[in-house]
């Protein structure tokens, strides 16, 4: 549907998605906190045009050749340089912990986003 076909939308859509995986991955690495040997993953992404933009010019949101896509690339990285126990264990709750709650307000502010969205599509098709 053209209404959800939006960079916008994709791209709170795939906030969310890496946002979700984000908190798994923090909610394991605290859940490892005591397991010997367990090494600090991580989530990384980064957003990456699928064209390029000096190939076309963006008129009102879409590209004059068609639309840009925009994708959320996510990459998880173990942490083996670090061991800050000598069972080499490196996950340091306190900064898994403060990195989840952070997280869960990003989430929390991307949902939030998308409810208004639809709110506003909701009220758009009762007045018309």
């Amino acid at each position: 549907m053209a209404l959800f076909n939006t960079n916008a939308f994709r791209i709170t859509e795939q906030g969310l998605s890496v946002l979700w995986q984000k908190q798994q991955i923090i909610s394991q690495n605290i859940a490892n906190q005591n397991t010997p040997g367990y090494n600090c993953k991580y989530l990384d992404f980064y957003a990456v045009l699928k064209d390029r933009l000096e190939n076309s010019s963006v008129i009102g949101g879409k590209a004059a050749s068609g639309s840009k896509q925009v994708e959320l690339v996510t990459k998880v990285y173990v942490d083996d340089d670090t061991n800050t126990q000598p069972d080499g264990n490196n996950v340091d709750v306190d900064s898994q912990s403060n990195e989840l709650a952070k997280v869960q307000l990003q989430y929390q502010a991307l949902k939030n986003q998308m409810n208004g969205e639809f709110t506003r599509l909701r009220s758009a098709m009762k007045t018309t």
